[in-house]
């Protein structure tokens, strides 16, 4: 269970980073506000236990990041808007974070970054060059080489938030979602990632199409 003191702190101290020695206004409202939304009823994967989990990953990556603070914000903002049903969540969530960081203090080039970075998690392909990116993208999918208790409480929690969508229609999607992620040259992008982490997504994204892929048709 995510505590809600120290996400709070967290926030903080991120927002300060951020704004570095420009004043702005007292940051718990923000931080209280978010973590309002990230705990809306219609979540049950992309909840302050999600949050909470990124931002550890976050902080575990931070040395491979130009900008620790801003990809941190990027962290909180990234499902701030979050409706299973509409498909432009990382777009509302970006210009939530375009209108609340400005007024919160934040100067206009680091909120263009945060913004950019959470429009980056509808891909999760950042290019080469782009470490703030890696660190986020890295972050938001390190679930993916959870051990299998895990994976499987993962899986449960997004068919859970997709419940409104029939199985056969819900298997079609994840299975087309699995095939994106499979695709991609490399899931992680952090040297951390690749090493610790994508050997064992991979197996964990095979071994779930597998389950998803209807059985072989009986021969006639």
């Amino acid at each position: 269970m995510a505590d809600t003191q120290d996400l709070r702190a967290r926030f903080v101290r991120a927002l300060e980073g951020a704004r570095g020695a420009v004043e702005g206004p007292d940051p718990v409202p923000y931080a209280e506000n978010l973590i309002a939304r990230w705990r809306e009823p219609q979540r049950r994967y992309h909840t302050v236990d999600h949050l909470t989990a990124v931002l550890d990953r976050v902080d575990e990556l931070a040395g491979h990041a130009d900008d620790p603070d801003a990809v941190r914000l990027a962290a909180w903002f990234h499902d701030a808007v979050y409706l299973p049903d509409r498909s432009e969540n990382e777009e509302r969530s970006a210009r939530l974070a375009e209108r609340a960081l400005p007024e919160a203090g934040v100067s206009a080039e680091k909120t263009e970054e945060v913004a950019r970075l959470v429009r980056l998690t509808v891909t999760h392909d950042p290019a080469d060059g782009d470490r703030n990116g890696q660190v986020l993208c890295d972050a938001d999918l390190a679930i993916l080489a959870a051990a299998p208790s895990a994976y499987a409480a993962y899986t449960a929690a997004v068919r859970e938030e997709y419940h409104f969508v029939p199985s056969d229609a819900f298997r079609e999607g994840r299975a087309d979602v699995l095939r994106q992620l499979l695709g991609l040259r490399r899931l992680f992008r952090t040297p951390y990632g690749q090493e610790h982490w994508e050997a064992t997504a991979r197996y964990n994204l095979r071994g779930e199409l597998e389950m998803l892929s209807p059985p072989p048709s009986p021969s006639a």
